[in-house]
């Protein structure tokens, strides 16, 4: 099969099925930061794939889902060690966004959304850190999950920063999104409904007006949800979401700087625009120095944990609107960029598990709807998604 959306890095890597199970005859292909026996991880960049030896064992995720009867076709494209939002790649090229060719598909996980978007797989995998699954999803009209922080295992993946790190998936179906979270997500008895519904009142100020009319009466569906016992407007950071965003900012460079600053300072690689000028500010970074951002971070995972609980939806924008055209830099790439960190970093923060749903469109393009649970509420979330998106219309669970 030709590749015309630019979506794998090598379709040449395969893995059989080496077991039975809920996903028999499914094909599933992974973000090129996945381990692959054998296989060396390009992480987006050639110099990465140059310094790094071929893994030794296949990750930990990947074998789950071997296990139940997936096949593993191909490696999908990343931005520069997973350090972006676009999806755009100055070495290998961006992925062709299915939904918008003359717009970004998203990433970090851009070959994954683009994969699925597509059809070439029934569900790609990725990470996300900073929203590396939900932003993809919602800009080629997917469903994608952040899952629990810790709750899929994620070892032998490529770090990014391990505090909010996460093995997410996505797929034009969520029954088949729900499939996957059956076998990658650790079991649950839990049945009981959610109980609150809670509408973030800054976070439904950052999208534009046409994305926030368009999802606005997917809202007000899940506003009248019987099983919903009350509905309430809440605010979330009482000093802002751009001051939760500059949290997050500050320890993901300090952990990825951390994590990947001695190979930049010895290997010298070649990184494209934007992604060169992360680096070097998380270089510029002293820990001692940021104290104050980390116990600001303590108590936002303090003040989400008390607000959801485990009965509680939070709902919001994924994004501030549909996917930017390609190649958008300069300011204006920086405020929506801005703007949908504010977003993202809600459940990046506080660990939480993120799904975001295909529901609406803004003049032809998709633009999703996120629904956040308390942590380690993933498989209640996702039954939560099924019933939802049945509930508003059957040809939405089709993607």
């Amino acid at each position: 099969m030709t590749d015309q959306w630019n979506a794998f890095m090598d379709k040449e890597v395969e893995l059989a099925p080496t077991g039975e199970g809920l996903l028999h005859g499914r094909l599933f292909a992974v973000k090129d930061v996945f381990s692959i026996k054998g296989y060396t991880c390009s992480a987006g960049n050639p110099d990465w794939l140059r310094t790094h030896d071929p893994a030794e064992e296949t990750a930990d995720s990947i074998q789950k889902l071997l296990a139940q009867g997936a096949a593993l076709t191909g490696t999908l494209q990343t931005d520069e060690l997973m350090y972006s939002l676009n999806g755009e790649n100055a070495h290998y090229g961006t992925p062709v966004n299915p939904k918008a060719p003359d717009r970004i598909p998203g990433g970090s996980s851009s070959g994954s959304a683009v994969a699925a978007a597509a059809g070439l797989v029934d569900f790609a995998v990725g990470t996300d850190t900073g929203g590396s699954v939900r932003i993809p999803s919602s800009y080629c009209g997917l469903y994608g999950i952040r899952p629990t922080h810790g709750a899929v295992n994620i070892s032998g993946v490529i770090p990014l920063a391990k505090s909010f790190d996460t093995v997410g998936w996505m797929a034009k179906d969520m029954n088949m999104l729900a499939q996957a979270g059956e076998v990658l997500l650790p079991s649950s008895d839990e049945k009981k409904p959610f109980k609150r519904l809670l509408v973030e009142e800054a976070a439904w100020a950052l999208p534009d007006r046409e994305t926030a009319s368009a999802l606005q009466p997917f809202l007000e569906t899940a506003q009248k949800r019987t099983e919903h016992a009350e509905s309430e407007s809440v605010r979330v950071a009482e000093e802002g979401l751009a001051a939760w965003t500059e949290v997050f900012r500050t320890i993901q460079a300090l952990e990825i700087w951390e994590e990947h600053g001695s190979w930049i300072i010895n290997e010298q690689p070649a990184f494209g625009p934007g992604i060169a000028e992360r680096f070097r500010m998380a270089g510029t970074l002293q820990k001692e120095e940021c104290q104050n951002q980390f116990d600001k971070w303590k108590k936002i995972q303090r003040r989400m944990d008390a607000l959801l609980g485990e009965d509680a939806l939070l709902i919001i924008p994924t994004a501030p609107g549909p996917a930017p055209l390609l190649n958008l830099h300069g300011e204006e790439a920086e405020q929506y960029r801005a703007k949908t960190m504010q977003l993202t970093c809600i459940a990046g923060l506080a660990g939480l598990p993120q799904i975001t749903l295909p529901l609406a469109e803004v003049n032809g393009l998709p633009v999703g709807l996120s629904v956040i649970a308390g942590k380690n509420q993933d498989r209640r979330l996702i039954d939560w998604a099924l019933s939802f998106a049945k509930s508003c219309s059957g040809e939405e669970m089709k993607g």
